[in-house]
């Protein structure tokens, strides 16, 4: 009887429907504000908060008191030492507390022009090929951007390193790659080939950095799902305009999303 018991239990267990494998939780949305210009502030699904070339003051800008606005900041990202890209860096950094990415000879002259030197120090600053674990959520990987760089004490500008782009990645959520100011250059396949950019901000102003075509072969490049158009618009000489983005990447026929965002503006990716 006990082998008959047995038997039975063993053909009710084979019976049984299997158990459905445990699917993965869905990815976070991390919230993504254009200020105009190149200057973005970033907010992962864990409440980190990042600020990318913060010039907040610039004229395409509504928000006029944007920095006293931001509240939360843990870092703050500097591409080069333009002042349209510097912008408020170190009036945040004194305000919020935030840690300092930049290039390294750039962070030593924002800490010599009043950023707080221990929140601008080795652990932060970097250079191409490194990358700095801000926390267990969110990585930054600094890569080339074909330009140029000095930072200006006064009217005099001094040598503030290479320009850098930065390939943010957020556990859980998008990879985000901001292109600084760069122009088109072959290497930028190799980002993407290394890191998957969910969203890619990217310049196409053109006269100092990437006209329209040329980010759309950028974006090709890089293979990047989204991109947001920046660094365009703001003065008359960046002439470069999202539609302009948007034919030349069909014309590429290519798969990436423009998406559009108004100074100001705030949306989940």
């Amino acid at each position: 009887m006990k082998t008959l018991a047995a038997l039975a239990a063993l053909t009710l267990l084979a019976a049984a429907p299997a158990a459905a494998p445990a699917q993965p939780a869905a990815a976070g949305k991390a919230e993504i504000t254009w200020y105009g210009h190149a200057a973005f502030v970033v907010r992962t699904p864990r409440g980190f908060v990042l600020a990318i070339d913060p010039w907040l003051s610039n004229p395409a800008n509504p928000v006029k008191d944007a920095v006293d606005k931001l509240g939360k900041v843990d870092a703050v990202l500097v591409t080069h030492g333009h002042r349209d890209h510097v912008g408020e860096a170190v009036a945040i950094g004194k305000r919020t507390h935030a840690r300092l990415v930049a290039p390294y000879e750039l962070a030593q002259q924002l800490a010599a022009a009043g950023y707080p030197k221990e929140q601008a120090g080795m652990d932060t600053s970097g250079n191409m090929g490194g990358t700095i674990r801000l926390s267990d959520e969110v990585s930054v990987s600094i890569v080339p951007a074909v330009h140029s760089s000095g930072f200006a004490h006064g009217d005099t500008p001094v040598y503030a390193g290479n320009p850098v782009g930065f390939v943010i990645r957020i556990q859980g959520g998008p990879t985000i790659y901001h292109t600084g100011d760069t122009d088109l250059f072959g290497d930028l396949r190799l980002i993407g080939e290394r890191w998957p950019v969910d969203v890619m901000l990217a310049c196409i102003g053109g006269h100092f950095t990437m006209d329209p075509e040329g980010a759309a072969a950028a974006v090709e490049m890089v293979g990047a799902k989204q991109v947001v158009p920046m660094h365009y618009g703001t003065f008359p000489l960046l002439a470069g305009t999202p539609s302009e983005l948007e034919r030349a990447i069909a014309a590429r026929d290519g798969k990436a999303r423009v998406v559009v965002m108004k100074p100001g503006e705030t949306r989940s990716f």
